[in-house]
């Protein structure tokens, strides 16, 4: 385990012990929205790719929340989306990878437990749930890669939600193969639509993320 990970279940563990959430996410709602948008049709990534690996830490405890917050271990996407992330998929396979998915489509609700939960000091790292977050969209993904034959994921400059300048996506530290393989995912999907997050070099937002608006349906509800 990366030793920030230790630190964040300690951190959540006091955040819930001194009762830093104030607000219930139950009883708010997701931010109106006005406008045209596409409908949604969200889709699970291993129904149109089983290669696909997951690893979707929120399903567990395993997570800077330090709880679980997804009733099952699923990744969901838009289809247009999801379609692009097999092509990705696809791609890496020849050179010894394939994609380690940690998280997809998020209901809104989640995102403000989230946000609720992080202290003022780390709220880069989270979505303002005012504004709602692009995997409250159906658009966003959060992976990584792992190793084609042994299904072990790689080392990256960070770890996955460490809340460090390590996550940053041009951060120059690590080591040349950490580097190496993180601008190998970034460049594979920037070339099908995705762009990376500053603050997250495993978050990719697809582009057409606006069309969609921003959902609050539970896993068992799609």
């Amino acid at each position: 385990m990366h030793p920030f990970q230790g630190k964040y279940r300690v951190l959540s563990k006091l955040w819930a012990l001194y009762g830093l959430v104030m607000v219930s996410s139950c009883a708010a709602r997701p931010p109106q929205e006005i406008g045209e948008f596409k409908a949604s049709d969200l889709v699970e990534l291993t129904q149109l790719d089983p290669s696909l690996q997951l690893d979707i830490r929120y399903a567990t405890s395993s997570n800077f929340m330090g709880r679980p917050l997804y009733p099952a271990a699923r990744a969901f996407l838009q289809r247009p989306a999801a379609e692009a992330l097999v092509q990705v998929n696809q791609e890496l396979k020849p050179l010894g990878y394939k994609l380690l998915v940690f998280d997809g489509y998020r209901p809104w609700r989640i995102t403000k437990e989230m946000w609720d939960s992080t202290p003022p000091s780390k709220k880069e790292f989270v979505a303002n749930p005012n504004k709602g977050s692009r995997h409250n969209r159906g658009c966003a993904v959060d992976l990584s890669l792992c190793e084609l034959a042994t299904g072990k994921e790689v080392a990256m400059t960070g770890a996955y939600d460490e809340m460090s300048p390590r996550s940053y996506s041009n951060y120059a530290g690590g080591t040349p193969e950490q580097r190496a393989l993180r601008d190998l995912l970034r460049s594979k999907m920037e070339q099908h639509g995705f762009t990376v997050l500053e603050a997250e070099w495993w978050h990719f937002d697809f582009k057409d993320w606006k069309s969609y608006r921003i959902q609050n349906t539970p896993f068992d509800k799609l």
